[in-house]
């Protein structure tokens, strides 16, 4: 059976690529496309905006006008808009797949009660290579233990509006979590001035943002006399795009509850 998915943000640079991933996977048909109301482009072709050539489904400013288009929808936008779809998508029993960052805990909250009546999958990264990486990290931290300093960089696009990204906490929350640590605790966001001895149980983050990196994500477990480091790069959003594409189409075959990549990839 074909899953029918609705991409929001169909005009943003994510968008775009969402729309082109749903083109690529034979079990997915595009069937809605959203934006801001006040955007400029409402009504036009979806397929056309994404280079693809027209596919018929017009770009409409509100998701409560097709919530009977589509059985999954994607949305990768702000948590504001996330959680406005969130909502409507509850009511109507449609399932969702959320790459939003950026919730506050307040908006943590607020989703929560939202989606508890269907099945999403939400993660930080759908790319299956960085889900990989989580698994790897577990395993990495587990074995090196507390011998180790545990530092964290991460690098993205000048455009990215949060930092670090979901993804660089993701990671700090699967590490912290294997060591028995509390990353809100633990956590130091960039060091400046006579900052004293690195503490053992810091888990430390730096950020970059600059010119048009996609991500890039390094873990360095750091001991006396040697180092070990999980990297990831992304050259292309389309890792994210076919990741989360394929996780709508597991998403519309689960009961209600909340899964993320690891579900959707059978890593847990």
């Amino acid at each position: 059976m074909t899953v029918r998915i609705a991409v929001t943000g169909a005009a943003g640079r994510m968008g775009r690529i969402l729309i082109e991933a749903v083109s690529l996977n034979d079990d997915c048909e595009l069937t809605a496309a959203i934006e801001r109301p006040e955007s400029s482009l409402l009504g036009a072709d979806a397929g056309e905006l994404a280079g693809l050539g027209k596919n018929g489904v017009a770009i409409v400013g509100d998701v409560a006008s097709v919530l009977e288009d589509f059985d999954v929808l994607i949305d990768f936008t702000v948590p504001a808009a996330t959680l406005a779809n969130a909502k409507a998508c509850g009511a109507a029993g449609k399932g969702m797949v959320i790459g939003t960052t950026g919730f506050n805990q307040e908006q943590k909250i607020e989703l929560e009660a939202a989606i508890a009546p269907i099945a999403i999958c939400q993660a930080s990264n759908f790319s299956t290579g960085v889900n990989l990486c989580f698994k790897l990290l577990d395993m990495a931290a587990k074995v090196l233990g507390d011998d180790v300093d545990v530092e964290i960089v991460e690098a993205h696009h000048r455009h990215k509006i949060d930092a670090p990204s979901g993804t660089a906490l993701s990671m700090g929350h699967v590490v912290a979590d294997a060591l028995g640590r509390d990353l809100e605790k633990v956590a130091v966001y960039g060091r400046e001035g006579q900052t004293g001895a690195r503490e053992r149980d810091t888990i430390g983050f730096a950020t970059v943002r600059g010119g048009d990196v996609v991500g890039d994500h390094t873990v360095m477990f750091c001991a006396e006399g040697e180092r070990v480091e999980i990297t990831h790069k992304a050259s292309s959003r389309m890792s994210f795009g076919r990741g989360a594409v394929r996780a709508a189409a597991w998403v519309s075959a689960q009961s209600a509850g909340r899964y993320d990549m690891q579900d959707v990839l059978g890593l847990k």
